[in-house]
């Protein structure tokens, strides 16, 4: 058994037993009241460090409502939320106040979360209760607002079964973890800013199942606010509803994402809310970020189902160069490469179009999409064509930060390896604008290419500055309209093998610029 399965396998073992075999502490005895008035804080934590002292175990909290400021979790300590059981987050900012231990005397307290686990070790929360964060009191966007938990630093950990509701930031943050198992969690958090649904950070051997996440910014998100890497992911089984991104790797990329495998998961706008800080319309499905150095390698999304999001598909490589304590020069552009889209469905896209996007001189490299079928509401005219599109190198990633692109199947610049296979792309209404562009683009192969044309449309094709394109085994129509057009005194070896041109009006239009040779059927 290699070491990743050993660990993972062992804390399902440890999390299973810890509460059978250690103490089992009920808050009741420690003067605890489930009237939601009382404040538990002191009585929780009190059956948590009895709990710690006898060498681990479990400290439930029974059907009941629980008020609650901070908590720190202990080593070897399960927290137990039974059915009925309510742990809800006090509302005054005074039970949130704490000084670290290694804090200077002088130093003001700091709000911290509601469970807090730090540097520990064989942890969980687990049980059919609820957390509610009471978050809707935590309306200041600049101000620190507590999450339902946050765990760092800590080893062999699993929350289970619980439900999160209404906190007043991210529901759940995990950071610099090693060996950690989330399972069957659902959370709705919809009540104030940065309401993230689950966000894992820098951690390591890390295994995602089954969660339900409906929340207003984004729903299920690695990101590596430090120089350490998330590593070695497995997500599968997830419904994700967010007003910002469903699936997301950043937007903090300091370490990178290395070894992330997503699978079996849906993707769609939430439609039992108003936005508060997103858009009404999720902005995108898929969202793969590196903006602050870092490097993305080795990422499989598989098997998603994507329904009523603004865009389906969008990966940035940009130098938003964000600087991690205890660094103090910014980062360089990252690297973005090695990523694998298979089988992915959406319906009910947005006219903006996908995007995958480098920068000069650091492309996105070895991106391969297969078994690809989207479906946007189209209906724009050709007024995108003629606008340029920024490059953007320093802002803020999300899959509307070009306008409406001039492509509305995808746009793809600054990229070397490019493979797609077996895509297919369709529109509501009528598009006048090209299903593909890619400009300065290298190693593009457009295989088994499925793509709506609409009558007066510009070609469905576009290349500008790009070599080494290859368009095979494509049954390609557009009646009375161009397949081709290419542009660039650097565009040169294009392709054209074993395709269907019957339906094509004009296979080819080169601009005055392009090598007479550029392009070979």
């Amino acid at each position: 058994m290699n070491s990743r399965l050993f660990s993972t396998f062992t804390l399902l073992c440890i999390a299973s037993v810890a509460g059978a075999a250690g103490t089992v502490c009920d808050i009741r005895d420690y003067g605890a009241k489930p009237d939601g008035t009382t404040l538990c804080t002191a009585a929780i934590q009190k059956a948590i460090d009895r709990c710690a002292s006898d060498g681990g175990g479990t400290v439930r909290l029974t059907a009941g409502s629980w008020l609650s400021g901070t908590i720190f979790l202990r080593s070897g300590v399960t927290l137990q939320l039974d059915a009925g059981c309510t742990l809800l987050g006090s509302t005054n900012r005074v039970d949130y106040l704490h000084r670290k231990s290694d804090d200077p005397p002088a130093a003001a307290p700091v709000v911290h979360d509601l469970i807090v686990g730090e540097k520990l070790e064989r942890i969980a929360v687990r049980g059919a209760g609820k957390i509610d964060g009471n978050g809707s009191v935590w309306r200041d966007p600049k101000g620190r607002r507590p999450k339902a938990i946050l765990f760092s630093g800590c080893r062999d950990v699993l929350v289970e079964g619980i439900h999160i509701v209404g906190t007043g930031s991210w529901a759940q943050h995990y950071r610099n973890c090693d060996r950690l198992v989330l399972r069957g969690i659902t959370v709705f958090n919809h009540v104030t800013f940065n309401n993230d649904g689950l966000d894992v950070d820098s951690c390591r051997d890390v295994t995602i199942t089954g969660c339900n996440i409906d929340s207003d910014d984004d729903g299920l998100c690695l990101k590596s606010t430090s120089n350490l890497p998330c590593e070695n992911v497995t997500i599968s089984d997830c419904k994700v509803s967010s007003h910002c991104n469903g699936l997301k790797m950043g937007t903090e990329s300091g370490g990178g994402f290395i070894n992330i495998k997503i699978s079996k998961c849906s993707v769609s706008s939430p439609k039992r809310s108003k936005m508060i800080y997103g858009n009404q319309r999720g902005l995108a499905g898929i969202a793969l970020e590196i903006v602050d150095g870092g490097r993305m390698d080795r990422v499989s999304v598989s098997d998603i189902d994507i329904e009523g999001v603004s865009v389906p598909i969008f990966v940035r490589l940009g130098n938003r160069a964000r600087i991690y304590k205890p660094a103090t020069t910014k980062p360089g552009v990252g690297t973005l490469q090695n990523v694998a889209l298979r089988n992915i469905v959406a319906r009910g896209c947005s006219t903006t179009g996908c995007s995958i996007t480098g920068l000069p001189d650091h492309p996105v490299r070895n991106v391969t999409l297969e078994n690809i079928q989207l479906g946007f509401e189209g209906g724009e005219g050709n007024g995108a064509l003629a606008k340029p599109v920024p490059e953007r190198p320093t802002s803020y990633p999300e899959s509307k930060m070009f306008g409406t692109l001039p492509a509305w199947g995808f746009y793809c610049r600054h990229v070397r390896g490019l493979s797609f296979r077996n895509v297919q792309l369709r529109t509501t209404q009528p598009d006048l604008r090209h299903v593909f562009v890619c400009d300065d683009a290298e190693d593009v192969t457009l295989a088994k290419l499925d793509a709506q044309f609409s009558p007066g449309a510009a070609a469905m094709i576009r290349l500008i500055q790009s070599k080494g394109i290859l368009l095979s085994d494509s049954p390609l129509k557009a009646p009375g309209g161009t397949l081709l057009e290419v542009s660039g005194s650097e565009s040169r070896r294009i392709k054209l093998q074993k395709n269907d041109l019957g339906s094509v009006g004009k296979v080819v239009e080169l601009s005055a610029d392009v090598p007479s040779d550029a392009v070979s059927q």
